[in-house]
């Protein structure tokens, strides 16, 4: 089997399409066709549902293509040892990121790398819910929160502390809650995640926890739409400091009951194996500890 198979099968489940895949690969579809039903003949499985309409993976193409992928890795890596450990920064680099991090903070990390590496080519996937490896077209994922699944594999970027935020014209018109049990006056923001509001929050301080139900009429499923709440004067929200150091260090939001945190989160970095990271993917990972490193600096000198 060549190696040529494998990534036009890659690629064609990622595009859903023979004709885009072959077109990608610099192939005629006829060949690519050919191609993979070559593949198919040998693994003795069906990769591929076909219809006059749409080509989606058989579920023995959904168990197949995380190990396509990382055969894939493992020839890439292994051409890379053959260079003398010389690991140039190069194709393309597929990550998922949370909308409010992608756009606000990772776009222009992302484009010091580019233009550091013009080699390296990159596919962003802005969503707020959690990519599956295997079905979606991704290499990496960068989240709040450690891996859940024993079979991933992750490099943990910062810990991340949590706090609440309202705009001062907010704040001076509603008034500064003082404590936990002020904020069932308040307008919360909330950040939706599938069918669950997140409208009680769990506050900490000196190592005593407090539940508080809040009330409030905006809700997202977006969290940059939380924020951009938030920054607008229309409540108080629970968000990273990493997602809101710019806005407090503009004057834009105001820290409410500094001494009463949402627990804290951590960032991390996951990839499906580790067999899995590129030199890409190590290189993202260091460019990210160092922005955050100085992001939270940042944030800190500011309260």
């Amino acid at each position: 089997m060549l190696v040529s198979d494998l990534q036009l099968i890659a690629k064609t489940a990622e595009l859903g399409s023979i004709t885009r895949a072959a077109t990608a690969q610099g192939m005629r579809v006829a060949a690519a066709s050919a191609a993979i039903k070559r593949v198919e003949k040998a693994l003795g499985i069906e990769l591929f549902v076909r219809s006059t309409r749409r080509l989606r993976l058989s579920r023995a193409g959904e168990r197949y293509l995380p190990k396509c992928r990382q055969a894939l890795a493992v020839l890439e890596q292994a051409r890379v040892d053959a260079g003398g450990g010389d690991e140039r920064i190069q194709g393309e680099l597929r990550l998922t990121v949370s909308s409010d991090f992608g756009r606000n903070l990772l776009a222009p990390w992302l484009d010091e790398l580019m233009e550091d590496h013009p080699q390296l080519s990159l596919k962003l996937t802005l969503s707020d819910a959690l990519l599956d490896f295997h079905r979606d077209p991704i290499d990496v994922a960068l989240r709040y929160g450690s891996p859940q699944e024993a079979s991933l594999y992750g490099f943990k970027i910062c810990d991340v502390p949590r706090y609440l935020y309202a705009a001062p014209d907010y704040l001076a018109q509603h008034g500064v809650p003082a404590d936990p049990s002020d904020l069932v006056s308040h307008s919360g923001l909330f950040y939706q995640v599938r069918d669950t509001t997140d409208d009680v929050w769990t506050l900490q301080r000196w190592g005593k926890r407090y539940k508080v139900r809040l009330c409030g009429k905006r809700v997202s499923n977006d969290a940059d739409m939380v924020r951009r709440w938030c920054v607008a004067g229309k409540g108080v929200a629970a968000k990273s400091a990493l997602d809101m150091a710019a806005d407090l260090a503009a004057g834009r939001v105001d820290i409410v009951m500094p001494q009463y945190r949402p627990l804290a989160s951590e960032l991390w970095l996951i990839c499906p194996s580790r067999r899995s990271i590129t030199p890409a993917i190590r290189l993202l990972r260091d460019h990210l500890r160092e922005r955050c490193r100085q992001l939270l600096d940042q944030a800190a000198g500011g309260r």
